[in-house]
């Protein structure tokens, strides 16, 4: 199964952006959504942009994430 976190497109060039995910910033071809721009909220997967997300997707489901986390967390404290 695979797991696909919401980034933020903050470069293009060519076939390919740069992905900032909270900081950590990856490469992603692409050739199956090459209209997307920067400022585009994607999802990747094995280096490729599999969807674009409007923003409203993408903070609801990194608002999840962010729940999950802080659960687990608090789950430690035992």
């Amino acid at each position: 199964m695979c797991l696909a976190i919401p980034g933020k497109v903050v470069a293009v060039e060519g076939r390919s952006a740069r992905i900032d995910y909270s900081g950590v910033q990856r490469e992603a071809l692409l050739d199956l959504f090459p209209e997307v721009q920067i400022g585009d909220f994607v999802l990747v997967h094995a280096g490729f942009v599999i969807q674009r997300l409007e923003q409203r997707e993408a903070d609801e489901i990194l608002e999840q994430f962010r729940q999950i986390m802080a659960a687990e967390e608090g789950a430690g404290e035992t």
